[in-house]
């Protein structure tokens, strides 16, 4: 196969290379429909996003209990209990990343992730630690799909835009990528991500 002109992947690593359900770290104590209660009660996707820009885990803690009280404890269980809410390696993407890995191509990641949290991932998708290094949205203070972070990464790591291939499962975080010239791919599944990279030539085996 001739050399593919993308010498680096980037990937972002949540519902890409792992899995997380928020609602996995209270499946002990609630009901699925009661966690989307509990997450509409408290907007736990503004939190969570707070959380991921930098929000300390304590200061979360202290906003819900002051805004929502009733669910104080509830909230602080998701903080302490967030291992839990990792489920696993996302099926096959770790294959895609051992391959590229021992074929040379020079792999990142860019996450949306507290900075409190982060140290859980590796030990439940060990596909990780074969990534160059992972640029930390809760380590930066900015998100995905702001392009501050996405020029952090470029900055950080000497990457030529035209020639890096950036994998999101977030249609908006993709747009912004492509925007700013990286050549960007909506995550779907492994076998798509397979045919994808495939097909600009990096080295992988046909899906089985």
């Amino acid at each position: 196969m001739p050399a593919s002109p993308y010498p680096t992947v980037v990937l972002d690593l949540g519902q890409v290379v792992i899995g997380w359900d928020p609602y996995l770290a209270l499946a002990d104590r609630m009901s699925r429909s009661e966690w989307e209660a509990f997450s509409a009660a408290i907007d736990f996707p503004a939190v969570n996003r707070d959380m991921d820009a930098g929000l300390t885990h304590a200061a979360a803690q202290a906003r819900v209990a002051r805004d929502h009280p009733a669910h104080a404890d509830t909230f602080t269980r998701y903080c302490t209990n967030f291992a839990a809410s990792l489920s696993g390696p996302v099926p096959g993407t770790a294959a895609v990343v051992e391959e590229l890995h021992a074929a040379g191509v020079r792999l990142l990641g860019l996450t949306n992730w507290s900075a409190e949290t982060f140290h859980h991932a590796e030990p439940v998708a060990p596909a990780i630690g074969l990534l160059d290094g992972v640029v930390v949205s809760g380590q930066e203070g900015v998100i995905k799909p702001d392009p501050a972070i996405f020029r952090v990464l470029l900055e950080r790591y000497g990457l030529d835009p035209a020639s890096t291939v950036f994998v999101d499962d977030s249609p908006a975080n993709v747009a912004t990528a492509a925007a700013l010239g990286l050549h960007a791919r909506v995550f779907t599944t492994a076998a798509t991500l397979r045919a994808d990279l495939r097909a600009l030539g990096l080295p992988l085996a046909p899906a089985a």
